[in-house]
């Protein structure tokens, strides 16, 4: 049944939206595997990365109220959240308050100790706070610069940005300007879900529409900021909704070449309107790995080990992802919905997921430049 795909794959020629179709519907998949792991290879050899990064999420207040999302709260509900910028700076100090008395060189040998000996990038995204203006989140970054100047930040969504847009009043390209003046050195490409309106209408109908992310996400690359994209799949679309999903972002990224990964994400249902169950492991492999044979212009493909949990990430690393993310630190929109894994991972654990893959374990840094090869 796979034998024409396979026929195009191992010529390199593109697959079509009908192939990528089949490859979903296939129950073969042990070939499927061979196949993206084939690509794979071909793009990255054996490497499979991994970067010392921590998450931060400046509130969980939002003037949207998606159904699949457990993470966001009204202003004043209970378990809503708002960290200000010392509290930001406190959580990349690891949590340790530093006295006023420091002198200006202590702090920049503490800064760059902290991006040497500790994390290299710091992901940042958060809920649409209906108070904060577009001032408060180019405080935020230059603060970050500022205390930590070896730090890459990679911060805000599509959705976020369009955010950013609307109550400044302000052109896209603009609040690009602004962000990366301010220090924003790249984009984590969340909020894309799935883009067919059909399905973005139920689960999600106050979010920006699919069309707006990627209009979003190519202004974005032509003032020369790099971004990920995502698609969220195992809730209320079909095969052909990620088919059409991925067939976009391949579109987009023929024209701009500024997608540096694909991360497919796995829906988690707890504490959602969005009835449904985990998806299972063979989906998650299949996804991968459709994925890595269809995207044929992007030279990453992630496993995210929060949402695929440790042991499928491991594994998702024989079905085309060569990325499995980083060390995390502290993850709170997976574990609102009832993520299973653990809040992080420690760079050695990491290598060893990746070295008993049969992989070569790689820490890169936010550009996929190499930092260290673990043979």
């Amino acid at each position: 049944m796979l034998t024409s795909i396979r026929e195009k794959v191992l010529a390199e020629r593109r697959i079509s939206e009908e192939d990528a179709l089949r490859l979903f519907e296939s129950d073969d998949i042990f070939t499927l595997g061979a196949l993206a792991s084939h690509v794979a290879n071909r793009k990255n050899g054996r490497n499979a990365f991994f970067i010392r990064n921590r998450h931060v999420n400046p509130t969980n207040i939002c003037v949207n109220r998606c159904k699949f999302c457990a993470f966001s709260r009204s202003k004043g509900q209970e378990g809503s959240f708002v960290l200000t910028i010392d509290d930001i700076i406190g959580k990349l100090c690891g949590g340790q308050r530093e006295t006023a008395t420091l002198q200006k060189k202590n702090h920049a040998r503490r800064a760059l100790r902290l991006t040497t000996k500790g994390f290299s990038e710091v992901h940042i995204v958060g809920g649409l706070h209906p108070d904060w203006p577009l001032e408060y989140y180019l405080d935020m970054l230059s603060a970050i610069s500022k205390r930590f100047p070896k730090l890459h930040i990679k911060a805000f969504t599509a959705v976020e940005i369009d955010y950013f847009s609307k109550i400044s009043g302000r052109s896209l390209k603009d609040i690009f300007r602004a962000l990366k003046k301010s220090g924003l050195g790249s984009m984590p490409g969340g909020g894309a879900e799935i883009f067919r309106e059909s399905v973005r209408s139920s689960l999600c109908p106050e979010k920006i529409s699919g069309e707006r992310w990627l209009e979003v996400m190519e202004t974005a690359h032509e003032v020369g900021i790099r971004t990920n994209a995502t698609m969220l799949y195992g809730h209320v679309e079909d095969l052909a909704d990620r088919v059409d999903h991925l067939s976009r972002l391949r579109d987009l990224q023929d024209r701009t070449k500024g997608f540096q990964a694909f991360i497919p994400l796995a829906y988690h249902p707890k504490n959602t309107e969005i009835e449904g169950s985990y998806t299972s492991g063979i989906d998650d492999l299949k996804t991968v790995a459709v994925s890595r044979i269809f995207l044929d212009n992007f030279d990453h493909i992630k496993a995210y080990w929060i949402m695929l949990g440790e042991k499928i990430s491991q594994l998702a690393l024989l079905f085309g992802a060569d990325d499995i993310d980083g060390t995390i630190i502290e993850e709170k929109i997976t574990h609102s919905a009832g993520g299973l894994s653990g809040e992080r991972l420690t760079a050695e654990q990491l290598v060893n997921l990746i070295r008993k893959a049969g992989k070569i374990a790689v820490e890169r840094d936010s550009f996929y430049r190499t930092i260290r090869v673990y043979p």
